[in-house]
């Protein structure tokens, strides 16, 4: 009987490979991330009243007292004043590209006001003149004038803005609010365009001689004349 081949020794077998997930370095701050996700969002939906959103922004104002540089004297009377509202619409196109490439509108609401005054402080020696009864009085004022117009910018807005695609770079690239302060002076001028054209030198002219009128003859004078010197 033939002596049986000695067993060829076997290679151990390995263990199978486990798929092994992301280091910890990993999972524990993307876990932490999503919990201040759901934090967050919790906060802003309102979800848990008791919450509140730990990175909202709270704002203080820090600014110091006003300090008062200078004092004025003013003899001008203000005797009118008028609102105006302007739509200003403001286009600016390129000459050789589409405007969805290089353009910029703008319509814009402006609202504002312009004054009307007289300077009583630039009286001459002889624009007052009274008779010897003293019972008449006689006024030569100065013309009245407007002043410049203050746009209100709280009533003021933009309706609507369309601009091309390298206008959207440049101004996400930029914070400068240049086409804004520009649309802003245009809406100005027109206000002040259009008072120029209205009666509101000749509606404060008219409001200054009744003041006049009235102060004096509550004074005892009885006869009063108010004129305004050079041509309206």
């Amino acid at each position: 009987m033939a002596p049986e081949p000695p067993e060829s020794p076997r290679t151990p077998r390995r263990p199978p490979r486990t798929r092994m997930g992301p280091p910890w370095w990993i999972t524990v701050p993307l876990s932490l991330v999503v919990l201040l996700v759901l934090i967050v969002a919790a906060g802003q939906l309102r979800l848990l009243p008791g919450l509140e959103n730990p990175f909202g922004v709270e704002t203080e104002d820090r600014t110091g007292p006003a300090v008062l540089k200078s004092v004025q004297d003013m003899s001008r009377y203000e005797a009118a004043a008028g609102n105006f509202q302007v739509v200003v619409d403001l286009d600016k196109d390129a000459r050789f590209l589409p405007d969805a490439v290089r353009g910029d509108r703008t319509l814009f609401v402006g609202n504002g006001s312009v004054g009307a005054y007289v300077d009583l402080g630039a009286l001459e020696k002889d624009a007052v003149a009274v008779t010897e009864d003293r019972k008449g009085a006689t006024l030569r004022l100065p013309r009245a004038h407007l002043k410049k117009p203050v746009l209100d910018v709280e009533r003021s807005y933009v309706v609507a803005r369309e601009r091309g695609l390298l206008d959207r770079v440049g101004d996400a690239l930029s914070d400068n609010p240049g086409d804004e302060q520009e649309v802003r002076k245009l809406a100005a001028r027109h206000i002040g365009d259009a008072a120029e054209e209205s009666d509101l030198v000749g509606r404060a002219e008219s409001n200054t001689r009744s003041m006049l009128e009235n102060l004096l003859r509550s004074l005892g004078f009885e006869q009063v004349s108010v004129t305004f010197k050079g041509k309206p």
